[in-house]
């Protein structure tokens, strides 16, 4: 069974060392009961499934896509007809590239609040080696 140190429970759910250690000590999260202190692996990720709540989607649209991070514009780069737009929606860093037309249509600016949808054929998992 997978099993984490507090420090390393904390820099994946992005909370500081004390915060794993007060759900530790409130219950929320369980220990494996070693010495130092180890959180198993699987609740680990299902108390960072239930933190993960997104923002709320701002568009009104049905669509087939489920990968939908909605955040804010934090920079718009043109080139000609082509743009770069970043959004950071939570800790995700998400990069499109798209038309200048389609920036303007959008209206948008660094500030603006976007939702990037991904819809992909391939996605790539990678675990550390062990």
């Amino acid at each position: 069974m997978t099993s984490y140190r507090v420090a390393e429970a904390a820099r994946l759910l992005g909370v500081s060392d004390d915060t794993v250690r007060r759900w530790v000590e409130q219950g929320a999260l369980p220990t494996t009961g070693e010495s130092p202190v180890r959180i198993p692996g699987a609740p680990l990720a299902a108390h960072a499934a239930a933190l993960a709540s997104a923002a709320a989607d701002p568009t009104d649209v049905l669509s087939s896509a489920r990968n939908r991070f909605v955040g804010l514009v934090t920079r718009v780069q043109r080139d000609g007809v082509m743009a770069q737009v970043d959004l950071q929606a939570g800790p995700h860093r998400v990069v499109s590239l798209m038309s200048a037309e389609a920036v303007d249509d959008l209206a948008l600016e660094p500030g603006s609040l976007a939702v990037a949808v991904v819809k992909a054929t391939t996605v790539i998992v990678e675990a550390p080696s062990r």
